[in-house]
C-alpha cells in the first residue's frame, strides 16, 4: 500500500491504494494558508492512515512548481506561494520517519493516466492542466521526466506565441500576463474576460454562457480555442507526444477536443494529425492517485 497526497491551494486530498491501485481511502481536507500549518495537517493524514493500518507506509506527494534538485527547495509554487523555498521533506521528517518523494502536481496527473488511466496504452504521454491555474507533465514509458531543473513539461511558462518575446537584457521584468497561463487558466479567463467586456464572471459560467451561444461569451471562448490551440503547437511539434490528456476544472467545461485538435492541425499544416486528445479516466483523482504511484516506483 502507499500513501498519495494531493497538496492544493485550496484543498489537501489524500489516497491509499493498494498494490493493484485499488482506493482503500480517500478523502479531502482544505489547504491552510500556512506553512507550518500545512506540515501539521500531512503529518496528521499520514498518521491517521497508518494507525488504521498498522504499518509504516511510502508517501508520494504532488504540489504546484518544482522540487529543486539540489537545494531540496520548492520553487515556482505560483498559487501556494507558502511553499516556495521550503524545504518540504527534510521539515516533514522531523515528525515521521516515512519514505517522502515529491513531484510536480501535473507530472502526478500525467503519471497516473499514463500507468493505468485514459493513456495507458501509449508510449509518450503529455499531461495538461487547466484549472485555476495552468500546468503540464511528460511521461515516457510510464516514467516521469522532470528534467536537470524540475520543468520538465511546465509549457504554461512559455509566452504565448502570438505575442512578442520582451528583451531580456532591459531591467523590465518578464510580463508574466503575456504566458500562456496568463491566457488559459481559469483566473485568467476570468481577469481577461472582465478587460475585455467589463463583466465580472467566473470561468464556469463563461462557458455556461458560451454553450447558449451569449454573444460575449461566445466570442471569447472561440478566441480561447484558438488560443489553446497555438499553445498546444508548442507541446507537439517539441516533444511530438502519442496522447495528450487534458485535466483540471476548465477542461472538465470544454466538450469540444476536436475541434481544438483541428485547429492545431492547421496551425502545424498536419491535416492528418496523430496525436490522441484524451479526457482522463480519474479525473480530478489522478494527481492524488499518481502521487501514491511515486511509492510505489521505487520501492515495488
Amino acid at each position: 500500500m502507499q500513501i498519495g497526497i494531493d497538496l492544493g491551494a485550496t484543498k489537501i486530498e489524500y489516497v491509499l491504494l493498494d498494490n493493484q491501485n485499488k482506493e482503500l481511502t480517500r478523502n479531502r481536507i482544505s489547504t491552510p494558508k500556512d506553512y507550518i500549518e500545512t506540515i501539521k495537517s500531512i503529518i496528521s493524514i499520514i498518521k491517521d492512515i497508518e494507525s488504521k493500518n498498522r504499518k509504516n507506509l511510502n508517501v508520494g506527494i504532488c504540489h504546484p512548481g518544482a522540487t529543486d534538485k539540489t537545494t531540496g527547495l520548492i520553487k515556482n509554487a505560483h498559487n501556494s506561494q507558502w511553499l516556495n523555498n521550503k524545504n518540504l521533506i527534510k521539515d516533514l521528517k522531523k515528525n515521521i520517519n516515512n519514505n517522502i518523494y515529491l513531484e510536480n502536481d501535473a507530472n502526478c496527473f500525467c503519471l497516473s493516466e499514463a500507468s493505468d488511466g485514459s493513456a495507458s496504452h501509449y508510449e509518450t504521454v503529455f499531461g495538461i492542466i487547466l484549472g485555476s491555474g495552468c500546468g503540464g507533465g511528460l511521461v515516457i514509458n510510464k516514467k516521469i521526466i522532470s528534467g536537470s531543473n524540475g520543468l520538465g513539461g511546465e509549457w504554461s511558462l512559455n509566452q504565448m506565441p502570438e505575442m512578442d518575446v520582451q528583451n531580456l537584457k532591459s531591467e523590465k521584468k518578464i510580463d508574466f500576463s503575456n504566458r500562456i497561463e496568463g491566457f488559459l487558466s481559469g483566473k485568467s479567463i476570468e481577469k481577461n474576460f472582465h478587460l475585455k467586456f467589463g463583466k465580472k464572471m467566473s470561468a464556469k459560467e463563461i462557458f455556461n454562457n458560451y454553450k447558449k451561444k451569449e454573444k460575449y461569451s461566445y466570442q471569447f471562448i472561440n478566441d480561447y480555442k484558438v488560443k489553446l490551440a497555438r499553445a498546444l503547437v508548442i507541446i507537439i511539434t517539441t516533444i511530438d507526444p502519442d496522447a495528450i490528456v487534458f485535466g483540471g476544472g476548465v477542461s472538465n467545461e470544454i466538450d469540444f477536443l476536436d475541434e481544438i485538435k483541428q485547429i492545431t492541425a492547421k496551425f502545424i499544416n498536419e491535416p492528418n494529425l496523430k496525436t490522441i486528445f484524451l479526457k482522463p479516466l480519474y479525473g480530478d483523482a489522478s494527481g492524488v492517485r499518481g502521487a501514491a504511484l511515486l511509492g510505489r516506483e521505487n520501492f515495488i
